[in-house]
């Protein structure tokens, strides 16, 4: 199996995406700003929570976008919101040629949104479907979909783009571990979970032009709606400490992927680093023993699900099944290949974890 994962930002660069963050959040949080527990409500003239509103235009200042808002409903909840800014029910939205990620595909089916499908590997294939079928928006996964997946999130966005199309970026997985986003790339919209980023549960961002952000904003009128102070608050604490955090994640599994590529253990055929969402590594095996493994990886410490897939709960290495898209493009690999974030922890205990793991299955 051959991968495209995305470029991981090394240590270095990961340590200055951290300072310039902080950097954004001392000019907008001044003194002992930041240690108030944030306010909550509706402030008269702003119709929502000031220090809400304030951390939205660190967001926006630190992805090089226009504005932002931070909407309930996690990374769904935030794709829920810019589609909805773009389109109107029943408009055609252009999307890749291949699986939709599940809550994705609940969305567009709840607005009644009609697919342009189209090989987003493929830039003339992009054009041309533009042309023939007019669509009113498109929607562009930042990882990968599919293990085979190898398009430039720039270049399609350019391409969308010269055709006068408006786009939106799922950038879940993507944000603090890789140099730009999508609306840094130019996309209208990037939308992604705080949650995955250390933050609050049930908070999403959408970062982008002015004009969509004001569209989504006039749908929160109520208090119910808004993202309060204190949640707002939560979420840059998070951010401050993803792109470290997910750097040396990252080095992990790269020294993970050469010692199992070197024959560590010999039951391993072959290890893979993919975006399948979130970056992990592909554990394919000889024998169809992946389900066993994950049983018996569960008893020596490694986390059998996922919580938000990278929140602040998941320390222990996530020994778990391949994805949902990545397992209807590849059916049959879901019986021989497990996925294995590191998560907080070192390559030794995932080794351990491991080797234990598909002894005791070889034993049976």
């Amino acid at each position: 199996m051959k991968t495209f994962p995305l470029q991981s930002l090394t240590l270095a660069q990961a340590q200055q995406k951290q300072f310039a963050l902080v950097d954004t959040l001392c000019r907008h949080f001044p003194g002992a700003d930041f240690l108030a527990g944030g306010d909550l409500g509706l402030a008269p003239g702003l119709n929502q929570p000031r220090v809400t509103q304030r951390v939205e235009k660190v967001l926006a200042e630190a992805f090089h976008a226009e504005a932002a808002v931070l909407v309930q409903g996690a990374g769904t909840g935030a794709i829920r919101a810019g589609l909805a800014a773009l389109l109107k029910p029943g408009q055609l939205l252009l999307v890749h040629d291949a699986p939709v990620y599940p809550t994705t595909q609940v969305l567009i089916e709840q607005m009644g949104i009609t697919l342009v499908r189209v090989d987003f590997n493929c830039l003339p294939a992009i054009a041309r479907a533009i042309t023939q079928h007019r669509p009113d928006a498109a929607l562009v996964q930042h990882t990968r979909q599919q293990p085979q997946d190898s398009y430039d999130l720039a270049e399609v966005l350019s391409e969308i783009a010269q055709n006068g199309v408006p786009t939106l970026t799922d950038d879940n997985y993507a944000v603090m571990k890789v140099e730009r986003i999508g609306c840094e790339c130019g996309a209208t919209l990037s939308t992604f979970s705080c949650f995955k980023l250390f933050g609050p549960e049930g908070v999403g961002a959408v970062v982008g032009e002015a004009a969509a952000i004001a569209r989504i904003r006039a749908t929160m009128y109520s208090g119910g709606s808004q993202i309060q102070g204190v949640q707002a608050l939560e979420v840059l604490r998070g951010l401050v400490f993803a792109p470290v955090m997910h750097a040396v994640q990252a080095g992990v599994s790269e020294r993970l992927l050469t010692m199992l590529n070197s024959g560590v253990l010999p039951e391993v055929k072959q290890a893979v680093i993919a975006n399948a969402q979130s970056k992990v590594l592909i554990v394919e095996f000889h024998q169809p023993i992946a389900a066993g493994v994950l049983g018996e990886a569960q008893k020596r410490g490694a986390l059998p699900y996922p919580v938000g897939a990278e929140s602040k709960y998941e320390i222990p290495p996530l020994f778990y099944r391949l994805s949902g898209t990545f397992r209807e493009a590849n059916p049959l690999l879901g019986d021989y290949a497990i996925r294995i974030n590191p998560n907080r922890s070192g390559e030794e205990t995932v080794l351990r974890i491991l080797r234990e793991s598909v002894s005791a299955m070889m034993c049976e």
